[in-house]
């Protein structure tokens, strides 16, 4: 019996061995002092055009990371630029929205979205002459669209070119009468330049639009007020704007009347704060 035992123990010891072979072969690289190379992880999908959809809808903050993200995977990526811009752009980090607008246009020079977010970055950190040329691009491709115009015509106001703005200006009304931002923005225009009762006639046009915004709205009421009437004005801002932000302008108002009547001054800081740029 012991023979026997003897026996079947020798004869399976070679297969026990024979088994414990690959997981040793495994580690020989280890106990050898070696690391067995890592596979390189693989880049992460470009997003679907349901997720990109879905990116519209959040936070300018949240908007600016999945842009960033689809711009590392891709940096020629058209929509990724100009969705980076638009939420750099609506976080205050202008400067930001026009280089990222300018890095993208590298790839895609004649891309609509992309020289439009450039316009507007340069307009939005008041440099308007840089945003004359993007614009004037994005005019030639589109000439029937109204936004480019608009943006022009902005643009040439803060180069300090008031016939050529004028004329934009028009051209972005002609374009498109049932839109609010160009008449706004022409509104706006005028009252910069003094004429207030030609500039209220405008806002009124574009705050009976149904695409007009709060800012054609508070608009109107900025032109009212320097124009004395400031129980109306009052009234107009009190539709849309919290007490205190109604007091501050209302305190705005009468310190600019209390110097003597509506200066262009008085005017052109208010656009600053108040211009119709979001529907460009």
């Amino acid at each position: 019996m012991c023979r026997k035992r003897a026996l079947v123990a020798t004869v399976l010891a070679p297969a026990a061995l024979l088994l414990a072979l690959p997981a040793f072969a495994a580690d020989a690289p280890q106990a050898a002092g070696k690391k067995p190379e890592a596979a390189a992880p693989k880049p992460p999908p470009k997003a679907s055009r349901e997720l990109r959809a879905e990116a519209a809808r959040l936070d300018p903050l949240a908007r600016a990371a999945f842009w960033g993200t689809q711009i590392e995977l891709d940096p020629a990526d058209a929509e990724a630029g100009a969705g980076l811009a638009l939420a750099l752009r609506n976080l205050g980090r202008n400067d930001e929205a026009a280089e990222a607008a300018t890095n993208a246009l590298v790839a895609h020079p004649s891309d609509l979205p992309l020289l439009l977010e450039l316009a507007r970055a340069h307009i939005a950190r008041g440099q308007g002459f840089y945003a004359v040329d993007p614009a004037r691009k994005a005019a030639a491709l589109s000439p029937k669209d109204w936004r480019p115009q608009a943006l022009l015509a902005v643009a040439y106001e803060q180069a300090e070119r008031g016939e050529e703005a004028e004329v934009a200006h028009r051209q972005a009304l002609a374009l498109a009468p049932n839109e609010a931002a160009p008449a706004t923005n022409y509104g706006m225009f005028l009252a910069a330049r003094g004429d207030l009762t030609a500039a209220e006639a405008q806002l009124r046009r574009a705050v009976a639009l149904p695409t007009a915004t709060i800012q054609a709205r508070q608009n109107l009421a900025l032109v009212v007020g320097l124009q004395g009437r400031l129980p109306e004005a009052e009234k107009l801002a009190r539709a849309d704007l919290p007490p205190e932000l109604v007091n501050n302008n209302l305190a705005y108002l009468r310190a600019a009347l209390g110097q003597g009547g509506p200066s262009q001054g008085a005017t052109g800081r208010t656009w600053e704060s108040l211009k119709a740029g979001g529907g460009q």
